[in-house]
């Protein structure tokens, strides 16, 4: 006998998060950076044959300003990269990022010193989209990979909170460099 019971139908209980994370997942607006090949696939998903507008994305806009998420699509150089920082830093919060390709996953087949050998060396990564160019089907998917981080990601204290939990169970994965170099050396010392 609990509270749902006792409503009228038509009376629908949620929480401000929820109602947050459902209007921002909703009406995300992309700021396109996009740099190679893998610029043309992200392009071709606003086109009328995929249509990115069924995900409430149908302004890819030309001003950070207005925009609430990166897709850098393609390999950066080293002379775009304060570029591609001082974009992210112009984007209001909240703000999220798809590195679109290997290239700005990770530098691709580019391993030289002119490229930057991953995107999230630069900005924040929220989503990696792997492939030497990604379809746009996958750009989808990593979309909606993406809404369903943002619908339930918390508000206000929760949010700090949780950072806080992640933060610490990062710190808890790495081993310590000490102890390692102790365990590696010991074994031919004296031989």
């Amino acid at each position: 006998m609990g509270i749902e019971e006792k409503l009228p139908s038509g009376i629908l209980l949620t929480t401000v998060e929820q109602i947050a994370g459902l209007v921002r997942k909703s009406s995300m607006w992309p700021a396109t950076f996009g740099l190679a090949c893998c610029a043309i696939e992200m392009m071709s998903a606003g086109g009328p044959h995929y249509d990115i507008a069924r995900y409430g994305m149908e302004k890819f806009g030309a001003t950070p300003r207005q925009a609430d998420l990166m897709i850098v699509a393609g390999r950066v150089s080293q002379k775009m990269a304060p570029v591609l920082r001082q974009i992210y830093d112009q984007m209001p919060e909240p703000k999220w990022v798809i590195a679109m390709g290997v290239c700005a996953s990770s530098g691709g087949m580019f391993n030289n010193y002119a490229i930057v050998q991953g995107v999230d060396h630069i900005v924040p990564v929220d989503m990696y989209l792997p492939g030497c160019p990604p379809r746009p089907e996958m750009l989808f998917d990593a979309v909606l990979k993406l809404h369903d981080k943002v619908q339930n990601t918390k508000l206000g204290a929760h949010r700090r909170r949780e950072i806080e939990e992640e933060e610490e169970r990062k710190l808890r994965r790495q081993l310590p460099y000490p102890v390692y170099a102790a365990t590696e050396h010991s074994e031919g010392v004296g031989r």
